[in-house]
């Protein structure tokens, strides 16, 4: 039964991710990943968001596990700071990494604050 929540979940998530991805990056003529940030720090705001909130643990494999485990991506976020560094864009590749991790761990706190708040 707890895979078929995860299943299920990230079955909603990845798609979800592919679309944010490419809604967000159509709209900007730079070669920084937005599409990911910005898909990334979405996951980072409801899993934060979930784990405040008086979830059962169903609820929590379903949303938290699945949905937000595929629609977050480190391994997409690694390989697109690797491709910036790579490509020359050394700076750009840290502001990633570092604005990543910060707003990640940002966006999950305001997640748990707003739960909490309700």
């Amino acid at each position: 039964m707890t895979w078929l929540l995860v299943l299920a979940g990230g079955m909603l998530g990845a798609p979800l991710r592919y679309l944010t991805d490419r809604a967000v990056q159509a709209r900007h003529a730079t070669g920084f990943p937005w599409g990911t940030f910005t898909a990334n720090m979405a996951g980072s705001v409801l899993l934060g968001f979930l784990t405040g909130a008086a979830l059962s643990s169903h609820a929590l494999l379903f949303l938290g596990t699945g949905l937000c485990g595929a629609l977050t991506t480190y391994s997409t976020f690694s390989y697109e700071t690797l491709a910036l560094a790579r490509g020359g864009a050394g700076l750009q590749a840290a502001a990633n990494a570092l604005g990543s991790v910060l707003a990640g761990l940002g966006a999950a706190y305001v997640g748990l604050t707003l739960a909490q708040a309700f």
